[in-house]
């Protein structure tokens, strides 16, 4: 005989739908182990609890509670006042102990604050000819809640009706939660006030002054516009932005102030002037304007039309670090006793004789103004080849020195590209380890042929770094690290190399009286430094952040060497197993 299901009354709760649930499950052959977890999880004390406690929630509900009292904090006190005037009982003393915990004081004030509350909404009355409008025309009430933050959305008159239209919706602000506001609603009244012959400064004051709940009073636009996903477009920005300082902005308020490097998630591009934005990494959800690409290249182009901004192909040339401190030195590339292909720089070339040195590589592509550049995120994988690593120093920065260092402790990590010279090979050196040794006709060649990263010329011997060196370190799985002009950069930001370019600078006093006599900025000995020179350490950093800082992914200051190398280590393990922002045509196929 087959044992009898038990039925359900309609009036059983949630734990007892539980419990007859729990008591149903069989073991099972095949499903032996979900049963035996489904039966331990509704077998959990815990959830029963949280059932009887929904249930009771929901019986409170129906019955429309009402605060019995709206003081009850008031009334606490009196009782503990009371009970204090004389003699107590333990029940009354326990109590007494009860009224004055922190934690039931607490409750009871935050029972009045919402006791004293009106939480139904409360609609300004009908205007007598609200029927009339709306034979006309749809109307609707919109009521909002918003802190301190502004509302989110813009507005303009339109030209040919002069109705106040909402111009944009600030994705995450106060209007774009709510979801009843939409770009093209005109507005007709904020709080029961009306703004048809109001001017648009006037209005954003009124809505921006407006605190706690804010209604509206909106005609809908005939084809309310989709509410779009949120895109996925990062941009990093290559310039500094201060909205309140920028008088074309439709609202500053609106604005998201940026500077030159932040990583910006732009939500929206319908409008092909002002866009919004994000900053990554910013806890503010709602969306800020910024300056659309094309807009902000128009102005600077303007800008430099009527002079007022520098033509950014004819910078004036910085000054960089030198490959070493003697100005007729042929050294070899040999750091603690052990030799070290490459390191010799003999091509770079003293402050007074650079004029012969090339390696600048412009892109046709490219715009010759500084807007955003879209990128992504980028990871390398363990089939992939290392990153080219790119140091860049100003004047005193000492990176070949740095580079050294950095080899010479991790040989079978990391290594430089080996040169190519026209210079007479010497009798212990050997083609491809110290240099690649060539014609001056072969070398001629290969530039012609675009093959040089950089070159230069050297007591009438030509020196260079070419492409092929350093894909043949990266052939042998080890990251390579160049040190090079900056003029190079955009020759090496390709696909192939993703190069994370780290600009190395020394910490420069104010003057030379506030730091040791004959000490160097970033380690070392120079001799007596004059302020002359530390003034030219200064402007060359300036000037290289200025033409160049855009294309830096990170800015190393050198106070001494031993600390420059052990954050410099620190920095190219980190390109193995962290992700890095990198421009979206280095990943796309």
């Amino acid at each position: 005989m087959k044992e009898a299901m038990p039925v359900l009354t309609a009036g059983a709760g949630l734990h007892e739908t539980l419990a007859l649930l729990t008591s149903q499950l069989r073991p099972d052959a095949n499903h032996k182990e979900d049963m035996v977890f489904l039966k331990d999880v509704f077998s959990e004390r815990s959830l029963g609890y949280l059932m009887k406690i929904h249930e009771k929630l929901r019986q409170y509900e129906r019955q429309s509670p009402t605060p019995v009292l709206h003081s009850a904090s008031s009334l606490a006190e009196d009782v503990a006042e009371e009970l204090q005037s004389g003699p107590m009982s333990s029940e009354e003393k326990e109590l007494l102990h009860l009224l004055t915990s922190p934690h039931l004081k607490a409750v009871l004030s935050v029972h009045d604050t919402v006791a004293q509350k009106n939480f139904d909404p409360v609609l300004p009355p009908l205007p007598d000819d609200f029927e009339d409008e709306l034979e006309e025309e749809s109307v609707k009430i919109v009521r909002l809640v918003k802190n301190k933050e502004p509302l989110g959305a813009t507005i303009r008159r339109d030209e040919a009706t002069g109705a106040v239209i909402v111009a944009r919706i600030m994705r995450g602000g106060a209007a774009d939660r709510s979801g009843l506001v939409h770009v093209g609603d005109e507005l007709r009244e904020v709080n029961g006030v009306s703004v048809i012959h109001k001017r648009p400064d006037e209005i954003s004051q009124l809505l921006s002054q407006s605190q706690g709940s804010i209604t509206l009073k909106i005609i809908p636009a005939i084809k309310e516009e989709d509410r779009l996903k949120e895109s996925k477009v990062y941009m990093r920005a290559l310039f500094d932005y201060i909205p309140l300082e920028d008088k074309a902005t439709p609202c500053q308020e609106a604005g998201l102030p940026f500077k030159r490097g932040d990583i910006l998630q732009v939500v929206s591009q319908d409008d092909s002037t002002w866009w919004q934005a994000k900053r990554v990494g910013d806890s503010n959800l709602r969306a800020g304007l910024i300056p659309s690409k094309q807009f902000q290249e128009r102005r600077l182009a303007y800008r430099m039309k009527m002079g007022t901004l520098p033509n950014p192909k004819s910078p004036k040339k910085p000054v960089y670090d030198q490959g070493c401190d003697k100005e007729d030195c042929d050294c070899e590339g040999y750091f603690n006793g052990q030799y070290i292909a490459g390191l010799r720089r003999s091509f770079r070339l003293s402050r007074k004789d650079r004029q012969g040195s090339s390696g600048e590589c412009s892109d046709p592509g490219a715009s010759e103004f500084l807007t955003y550049e879209e990128v992504t995120r980028y990871q390398q994988r363990p089939s992939e080849r290392p990153r080219l690593v790119v140091l860049i120093g100003s004047l005193g920065a000492r990176i070949n020195e740095l580079k050294q260092r950095v080899i010479a402790e991790n040989p079978h990590c990391y290594a430089v590209a080996v040169p190519h010279t026209t210079r007479p090979k010497k009798p212990h050196e050997k083609d491809g380890v110290e240099y690649h040794f060539v014609t001056k006709q072969q070398f001629d060649a290969d530039i012609l042929n675009n093959k040089f990263i950089e070159h230069g010329e050297y007591k009438e011997n030509q020196y260079g770094t070419s492409i092929e060196a350093i894909r043949s370190i990266q052939a042998k799985n080890k990251m390579c690290i160049v040190d090079v002009q900056p003029e190079a950069l955009k020759r090496l930001r390709t696909a192939e190399f993703k190069p994370y370019v780290i600009f190395v600078k020394p910490r420069v006093p104010e003057s030379r009286r506030r730091r040791s006599a004959g000490t160097s900025p970033g380690g070392g000995e120079h001799g007596r430094i004059t302020d002359e020179d530390l003034q030219e350490m200064r402007q060359s950093a300036l000037q290289i952040d200025q033409q160049y800082g855009h294309l830096v992914d990170r800015v190393l200051i050198k106070e001494d060497s031993a600390s420059a190398c052990a954050e410099l280590q620190g920095i190219l393990e980190s390109l193995e197993q962290e992700s890095f922002w990198v421009p979206v045509s280095w990943v796309r196929t």
